[in-house]
């Protein structure tokens, strides 16, 4: 018997899609899981059948089971994929009607009871099941999250059961919708704070009128560093689509949304920071602070203390000035002489 689950992976600041293949057949009993996964993923073998069991589901303990996460060359990290696996293998088994699972996508972690715990970088797979016209089911922590992708049909579940009693039309999940659009809770700096400093409040607005990179130099003390924090607070608001594209990368980095949605990003990363901490990347790829000030300021305060390759590194996104309306922002603190 075989079954197809839709999910989706997290790649950087992409949620590429992945079929859940489940094959049940005679043989030696065991459970086989292929794909690319890494440990976390390969330990969802125990979560999913403890959390089965508890459940009051069959497992097929008697027969073989191969998993396959396919593309089978797409790295697969994390809890995320317990639930389909779980539903995977209901439907491998027969205990659920595989079309019931047509048009949905499935995300979550199986804790050893049956309950779904959250995941983080749930607003990018939102996104991408949204562009696919697909429902998506998520952990109800998740919800609020998910919903921000907008034309969205979000079903929030506390528990595998309360899945199984949607997919078999017991108990449908009513979709879940925002109640009010997040609001910032963090005060944004005020240019008006600024007394003063006239030449630099000019270089700051037209810095922000055209999207440009600004170097201040001068003595410690005189003020850099609370100019530079006021310059998101010029800039234009931020548009919907745009305020969704920053939540998203704070989303994948487990940045809390509410308290800076809507806001345009500040980052001042210390003078240590490496050139990966800066640009992104790893073996796992995550965000770097370039992308964290997508559409905001990159403040690099004693500009002269980074290192030579950070710098270097810094040379071609300033030189394509990309993503597009992202202002970043350099400071040169000089000694008294």
């Amino acid at each position: 018997m075989l079954a197809i689950v839709a999910t989706r992976a997290g790649l950087g600041l992409e949620a590429p899609e992945v079929q859940v293949e489940v094959h049940l057949a005679n043989g030696l009993p065991g459970m086989t899981l292929v794909g690319l996964p890494e440990a976390a993923v390969k330990e969802s073998r125990e979560r999913v059948r403890s959390a089965l069991t508890n459940a009051g589901f069959d497992f097929p303990n008697t027969r073989r089971i191969v998993l396959n996460l396919a593309p089978a060359d797409l790295p697969k990290v994390g809890g995320r994929f317990d639930l389909p696996i779980a539903l995977g293998i209901l439907v491998a088994s027969g205990q659920v009607p595989g079309e019931a699972l047509e048009g949905i996508e499935s995300v979550g972690e199986l804790a050893l009871d049956g309950r779904l715990r959250p995941i983080s970088g749930v607003l990018p797979l939102a996104l991408a099941a949204r562009k696919a016209g697909r429902k998506l089911i998520v952990p109800k922590e998740n919800a609020d999250e998910a919903a921000l992708a907008g034309d969205l049909q979000v079903l929030p579940a506390e528990h595998l059961l309360d899945v199984m009693a949607h997919l078999l039309g017991q108990q449908p999940i009513a979709a879940h919708r925002l109640e009010a659009p997040p609001v910032a809770t963090v005060r944004e700096g005020d240019l008006a704070d600024v007394r003063g400093q006239h030449q630099a409040r000019r270089a700051l607005e037209i810095a922000a009128a055209g999207s440009h990179n600004l170097l201040f130099a001068g003595p410690p003390g005189t003020g850099k560093t609370m100019l530079a924090s006021r310059l998101p607070g010029i800039l234009p608001e931020l548009t919907e689509e745009e305020a969704l594209e920053v939540a998203a990368i704070r989303s994948v980095c487990g940045l809390p949304l509410a308290e800076q949605w809507g806001r345009r990003p500040f980052r001042a990363p210390h003078h240590t920071a490496s050139a990966v901490a800066l640009v992104g990347g790893g073996s796992w790829p995550r965000p770097g602070e370039i992308s964290l000030a997508h559409h905001g300021v990159l403040f690099l305060d004693e500009l002269p203390e980074f290192s030579r390759h950070v710098l270097e590194v810094m040379r071609e996104p300033m030189e394509n000035g990309q993503p597009e309306n992202q202002t970043k922002f350099q400071q040169d603190a000089c000694p008294l002489s």
